[in-house]
């Protein structure tokens, strides 16, 4: 069974032809990233009513709501005028996007409306000019997430949208987060294409080192599109039925789980590399429950508290997975990839098939550029830069839990206080009842300030201590 036949094919690596010249070959290899439509986010977490930026294969972009089409736009962010970025602007009366600086306005395909600094007849002609235009990229919507094709639109039409099949059949609970990380999309892809890591890495998370087993994992198709492979047995020494797993080249993977007595679920990974040693994981999981409470109980789960948890799960190999790649680069890369690693067993049959997937169809999205300095735990455990600022629903959240923090703390504080005032102005004796009742609120208050606490951390720094290294008594059970 090759790709193809259970995911879109990949037309832009149809005809790839490795140069010998390397120059010319990582031309070629970049061009190939650049003629692909990139997840950039999900609908849900966008933010309708001001525009953002984001970097897409070293291409910084500003991405806005067009009320008036009814649809995202995507520009180059940086005005004709004076090259300022327009991200930093806002959406004006009008619905257009409005320049920061001096207040020039672009419509939904680029073009100049409005020149506030000229007189009339100055302003049509410098609006009617090229010059005064915005490059446009082309955006599609499907699945719930938003789509940038990195290269010329014009292009775009030709190339299918990475979107996965399955997805198409009703039915599905869809839970999904994202976070900007710090490593290249091919270091994230070959992370989570790997079955048995699971088991160490993601220990007390979402896996247990004693369902550790032999991984016999077989590749069943490969090609310029991705490849498939299979593992008969699946995870949990089999107690979950086989998995299957689809690599669509260049950025979006898998895994395809039907545990029959309990649900079929998939493991969706979406890798959109924005800067070398940089990329954007957009992770989904969509479940087909057999009953109906799982499904409710993940319903009432809000998303700002369910992307706290995905966090703890990929903070459990963040670190070195950011070390890891710099140790790969040192002894060559993917070009060395099998005389720097030793891989003696079925279990690295995917992340082998990547690899040979990069050498032989698609290259590397930055070729020949080095990867930036290692970063220290404080920037590799930031949750707030990575994610939270991005995301509506956690952006929404934190600010409510700061409003509410100071409150509750003087709340703890205000709660005796009247209640001795009461006794006092009322000339009561005080009672066991009402000492007792009063001590009973403020502790409540107190646990509830502790909480929120807690969850505004969440949604701000990890603690750099994965769930499987901590004291049996002490970790988080995943």
């Amino acid at each position: 069974m090759s790709p193809a036949s259970t995911a879109p094919g990949n037309t832009a690596f149809a005809s790839t032809v490795p140069a010998t010249e390397p120059r010319v070959q990582d031309a070629r290899w970049r061009q190939h990233w650049l003629q692909q439509w990139y997840a950039v986010g999900c609908l849900k977490d966008l933010d309708p009513r001001r525009p953002f930026a984001f970097t897409l294969l070293d291409q910084d972009l500003v991405i806005w709501w067009d009320a008036a089409a009814g649809q995202w736009r995507a520009f180059a962010d940086v005005c004709p005028h004076r090259l300022v970025p327009l991200s930093e602007g806002r959406l004006n009366d009008r619905g257009e996007l409005e320049c920061p600086y001096h207040g020039w306005s672009f419509d939904g395909e680029g073009h100049c409306t409005a020149i506030p600094q000229a007189v009339p007849e100055v302003a049509a002609t410098a609006c009617a000019s090229p010059r005064s235009r915005c490059r446009t990229f082309a955006t599609a919507t499907a699945q719930g997430l938003l789509f940038v094709f990195a290269g010329d639109a014009a292009g775009a039409d030709a190339v299918p949208l990475p979107v996965v099949p399955l997805l198409e059949e009703p039915g599905w609970l869809v839970q999904d987060t994202f976070r900007d990380l710090p490593m290249d999309a091919l270091t994230l892809l070959e992370n989570v294409l790997d079955v048995s890591h699971v088991p160490f890495t993601h220990h007390r998370t979402v896996g247990r080192r004693e369902n550790a087993a032999p991984v016999e994992a077989e590749l069943t198709g490969s090609g310029p599109e991705g490849f498939t492979a299979a593992w008969p047995e699946g995870p949990r020494r089999g107690k979950l039925g086989s998995q299957f797993t689809t690599y669509v080249a260049p950025g979006l993977m898998w895994h395809d789980l039907d545990a029959k007595a309990f649900a079929r679920f998939l493991t969706v990974v979406y890798a959109t590399p924005t800067h070398r040693g940089q990329c954007r994981l957009i992770a989904r999981f969509p479940f087909q429950f057999r009953s109906r409470l799982p499904r409710l109980l993940l319903g009432l789960t809000p998303r700002w508290l369910q992307h706290i948890g995905n966090h703890t799960v990929l903070e459990d190999d963040q670190v070195f997975l950011h070390w890891q790649e710099r140790a790969l680069a040192s002894r060559g890369g993917s070009g060395q990839f099998s005389r720097a690693c030793y891989l003696p067993t079925s279990a690295d049959v995917y992340v082998n098939a990547l690899h040979d997937w990069v050498m032989n169809h698609g290259g590397e999205p930055f070729p020949g550029q080095p990867l930036p300095p290692r970063q220290g735990p404080a920037a590799l455990m930031d949750r707030y830069e990575a994610h939270t600022r991005h995301c509506r629903s956690c952006t929404a959240a934190h600010g409510r839990i700061r409003r509410w923090r100071p409150w509750l703390r003087g709340l703890v504080v205000l709660v005796p206080l009247l209640l001795l005032a009461v006794v006092w102005l009322g000339g009561l004796t005080p009672s066991a009842g009402l000492v007792g009742s009063g001590l009973a609120v403020a502790l409540l208050l107190g646990a509830l300030e502790r909480q929120l606490a807690r969850w505004q951390r969440g949604l701000e720094r990890g603690s750099g201590e994965p769930p499987r290294n901590a004291p049996a008594a002490l970790a988080v059970q995943g």
